[in-house]
């Protein structure tokens, strides 16, 4: 039985995945290994989600497997209080603008960017 589980965002430079989501999205760390010097895999919180970003050459040696990092199949959704200034701060910090924001249905608004790595982010709150 499951009982627990994260996302895992591989990138090819772990150090600055960790500058935009913690840096410029403020994810809390929860979980770093190794402890100490450049980590090779960070778990991050955003309420009950947990985002963990892995080193690409670290997952390859470990478990065997080569990400293909930029060739984004999924996207990480993030809802947040205010998706014009989540965009404006992101893409200001150099996030790659996707989708600006814009009114989507379900009385929501939504924006999309990439992250260092080519990962899709979509920012979503609901309009006032």
């Amino acid at each position: 039985m499951i009982v627990s589980g994260l996302v895992n965002v591989f990138t090819q430079d772990i150090e600055v995945a960790l500058d935009f989501y913690q840096g410029v999205l403020g994810l809390p760390e929860s979980f770093r290994t190794p402890t100490t010097g450049v980590p090779e895999h960070v778990e991050m919180t955003a309420g009950d989600f947990v985002l963990g970003v892995s080193a690409a050459g670290a997952a390859e040696r470990v478990h065997g497997v080569k990400p293909e990092t930029g060739h984004p199949v999924m996207s990480l959704v993030f809802w947040v209080d205010d998706v014009d200034a989540t965009f404006d701060a992101a893409t200001g910090a150099g996030a790659p603008a996707v989708t600006p924001p814009h009114d989507a249905g379900n009385n929501n608004r939504n924006a999309v960017v990439r992250d260092p790595d080519g990962t899709l982010v979509e920012f979503v709150a609901k309009r006032s």
